[in-house]
């Protein structure tokens, strides 16, 4: 097999951060990083809006060579609870990386999720369960042909996007976003002044201001 396991340091992010993190909705991550961390928006959660889990936790990479899928079965062993799978296939949307069998144990493991730039399939019963975030580009019907190639924890491109293993994956119904350790220090306190902005515009239109005198037209 010729499947490469890369075993990177990964930067220590404060706990009290993430937990910051986790109240920021991707589009306030769009607006305040101008787009710098969002991931391509055609790749889409699979459940309906309203409907989809909050997707929150740290990157463990899987480099696809499809319609080989040995990456996703090796990182099988590496993916920890909280953690987010990120399975960069290319786009590929001839042959599922993952579905229910591989898909169910990492939610038995207690995963956050798993992010798809390829295709996944069972979606009838991966958008069964309310507790475990799938999201990919293409749904297909079928499977990987081999499992003999692949990288592990290597740093990807995924929706266009650099991802490292332990960068923050940050998903909801509008898309997903990924931000490095470097910039989760830089830009928290602009996404939440963003969010007191945005609660503030709320408060005043509610009051009867108008539009106008709420955005300084």
């Amino acid at each position: 097999m010729s499947i490469v396991v890369h075993t990177p340091a990964v930067e220590a992010i404060e706990a009290d951060l993430l937990q910051r993190w986790r109240q920021v909705p991707v589009a306030v991550i769009a607006d305040t990083s101008a787009g710098a961390c969002l991931v391509d928006p055609v790749i889409r959660p699979l459940r309906p809006a309203g409907q989809q889990p909050r997707l929150f936790g740290r990157a463990v990479t899987a480099l696809c060579a499809p319609p080989d899928f040995g990456a996703v079965l090796r990182a099988l062993d590496l993916v920890g609870a909280g953690d987010v799978l990120v399975i960069a296939a290319q786009g590929h949307g001839q042959h599922a990386m993952i579905g229910e069998i591989l898909g169910g144990h990492l939610r038995r493991k207690g995963a956050a999720g798993v992010v798809c730039d390829g295709a996944i399939r069972d979606v009838a019963e991966l958008a069964g369960w309310n507790d475990f975030a799938m999201y990919s580009r293409s749904v297909t019907p079928r499977g990987p042909t081999g499992a003999a190639h692949g990288e592990l924890n290597a740093t990807v491109t995924f929706g266009g996007l650099a991802v490292k293993p332990g960068d923050i994956v940050s998903g909801d119904d509008d898309g997903l976003a990924v931000i490095n350790p470097a910039l989760a220090h830089q830009l928290i306190s602009g996404c939440e002044a963003k969010l007191k902005l945005e609660s503030e515009w709320q408060a005043k239109l509610a009051a009867g201001q108008s539009v106008a005198q709420v955005f300084g037209l």
